[in-house]
């Protein structure tokens, strides 16, 4: 049976039913150490885990070549992998250095409203943007990044310092930022990892004085580390570091941080964990988590020469939001805009369709905690979430029954409570299953009636 279409989607149901109280919340210390013993105890701010879905900006240098991945410099350069290779003998002269490709990243059509006004449309709560990547290019004007900065080259604008405006002046999404803490053919990275990280002179040149100047001046609510280059969280002083941002900053009171501070970090240190990029274990973790990923299925940067069938479609998006937050974590869904700053048109419609889906549905994504149970033990593809100030559970199933019905076996229905259908203006209506088992319903989907049990 073909799934039924709405507004262009073919979207999952979503059933309330009423339930269990609330947990107690956990308690939270009010100054840290720089100790992970100590950061780790911090209280991750509440917005995070209520807001569940975010979008990731993958651009930079990269966005120029935009051909295999944004990985594109150390695949060329170190790996020399045979396709990028070939890609640069094809299209540019003997001579051309990477850095060459720095004055051709000119933004030229970047508007950071038209970005916010798309961001805003897709029903994210926050946006991360990649302001350094491993290539070491800054989006603003770093002090500590002479001439491989969007000031001094290429855009001559300060990226960061736009997107901030427009994201927290035209709509209601946090603001956060990517940091790539080392880059791959800096000099003095280099210098010190040749001494296994014995020397730090990177770390106190570049990477710590910039993360002040990045906190300090944009004021990111969420920081989004990554690229420890090998080396443990003690050389990038990510402790002491993370001290500061949690006591002393800004935005010490709002901040989240992720898990990646050094090697050996991820998925055991830090404010929520990642474990690994497209990370969705498809089961509760006893940690807040956030599940990176990717529209397109290949790179995370934008690439000229995808095909509609790398790009996952609206359906598959949807899966990943649901699968992702009823299991506890959120969504962190990326895009890569073009060299001249543009959203292409797959990474937009995309966006709009999940703000589309999002209008209707969000009530069972937005402001939700995991439930007893996270998916349907007799009915695959169904995934549930809870609200519990509500007594809410809301049954999200991403696939229309082949038998016309649905049976669920986990949910437990209450005398005299009510069923909605929140993808549609249209009730449906419930009745006794005639199974045995009070837990099970089925609901015949032509019908045009609502029932009450």
């Amino acid at each position: 049976m073909r799934p039924r279409k709405l507004r262009g989607l073919a979207l999952p149901l979503l059933l309330l039913l009423l339930l269990q109280p609330p947990p107690s919340p956990a308690h939270s210390s009010t100054r840290f150490d720089p100790t992970w013993e100590s950061l780790d105890a911090r209280q991750l701010p509440a917005w995070f885990d209520q807001a569940k879905f975010g979008i990731f900006i993958h651009w930079g240098v990269f966005s120029v070549p935009s051909f295999g991945s944004e990985w594109f410099w150390w695949y060329w350069q170190k790996e020399k992998i045979p396709k990028y290779v070939e890609f640069m003998k094809d299209n540019y002269p003997p001579s051309f250095k990477y850095e060459d490709f720095g004055p051709l990243f000119t933004a030229k059509f970047f508007n950071a409203n038209q970005w916010a006004d798309i961001f805003q449309a897709s029903g994210a709560k926050y946006i991360v943007l990649t302001s350094k990547h491993h290539e070491g290019f800054t989006l603003w004007g770093s002090e500590y990044s002479w001439n491989w900065n969007a000031i001094d080259e290429g855009p001559k604008r300060d990226i960061v310092k736009e997107l901030e405006v427009a994201i927290r002046n035209r709509t209601d999404l946090r603001f956060g930022l990517y940091y790539s803490l080392f880059e791959w053919f800096h000099p003095l990275f280099l210098e010190d990892e040749s001494s296994s990280f014995h020397k730090r002179q990177f770390p106190v040149s570049k990477t710590l004085p910039e993360l002040y100047e990045l906190v300090n001046n944009y004021q990111p609510e969420v920081l989004w580390s990554d690229g420890d280059g090998g080396a443990p969280d003690q050389y990038w002083n990510s402790t002491g570091f993370l001290a500061w941002l949690y006591n002393e900053s800004p935005v010490r009171d709002t901040v989240v941080t992720n898990d990646r501070w050094g090697a050996g970090s991820i998925c055991k240190h830090g404010g929520f964990y990642t474990c690994s990029d497209r990370y969705n274990p498809g089961h509760l973790l006893p940690h807040k988590w956030e599940n990176c990923m990717t529209i397109d299925k290949l790179s995370w940067g934008y690439r000229r020469e995808a095909g509609i069938s790398d790009y996952l479609t609206i359906g598959e998006l949807v899966k990943q939001l649901v699968e992702t937050v009823s299991c506890g974590g959120n969504l962190l869904m990326n895009i890569g805009p073009t060299l001249d700053g543009t959203i292409s048109v797959v990474f937009e419609e995309r966006l709009r369709q999940m703000g589309s889906w999002l209008k209707v549905n969000g009530e069972a994504i937005y402001e939700t905690h995991t439930w007893r149970s996270q998916n349907d033990t007799v009915t695959p593809d169904v995934w549930y979430t809870f609200k519990p100030k509500e007594k809410l559970v809301y049954a999200i199933f991403l696939k229309w029954p082949t038998s016309g019905q649905l049976f669920l076996g986990q949910p437990k229905a209450i005398l005299g409570a009510t069923e909605h259908f929140l993808h549609s203006d249209t009730p449906f209506s419930l009745e006794n299953s005639p199974s045995p088992t009070p837990a099970h319903f089925y609901f015949p989907l032509e019908s045009k009636t609502e029932a009450r049990i």
